[in-house]
């Protein structure tokens, strides 16, 4: 299985572990966040980052995903990535969380396709759908 991680702004992450722990009524096995304060420096914080996407990785991988590409979050998250093992997405919201939880025994380019639709696909205009 492959793990996630979340880096995001402070408590989005465990946000939305939590939504999805409520509609998967279980907290998903090989998931961890990590949120990042204003007053946190990213020097600091990534060998934290490193050791919590090793306790998420049992060898198929891991998926970062991360909520503001640019930003502090995505930064550290970029500095994790390996192509092929450690994988990468901005902009998580629950819809893409979901859909990773769904696909994560596949392969990454799977769950990397999946999880980016879910993400996009579940943005929509609700008086028009």
């Amino acid at each position: 299985m492959i793990g996630l991680f979340l880096v995001t702004h402070t408590t989005y992450g465990e946000s939305l572990i939590q939504c999805a722990c409520h509609v998967l009524n279980q907290r998903p096995p090989q998931i961890a966040q990590l949120g990042i304060a204003l007053q946190d420096d990213p020097l600091d914080i990534l060998p934290l980052a490193r050791q919590l996407l090793g306790i998420v990785d049992s060898g198929k991988g891991v998926l970062v995903m991360t909520d503001v590409y640019g930003a502090t979050p995505a930064n550290i998250a970029l500095k994790l990535l390996e192509p092929g093992r450690i994988e990468g997405i901005a902009g998580v919201n629950l819809p893409m969380l979901l859909r990773a939880l769904t696909y994560r025994d596949k392969d990454m380019n799977t769950l990397l396709t999946r999880a980016i639709a879910g993400g996009r696909d579940g943005v929509i205009n609700m008086l028009t759908h």
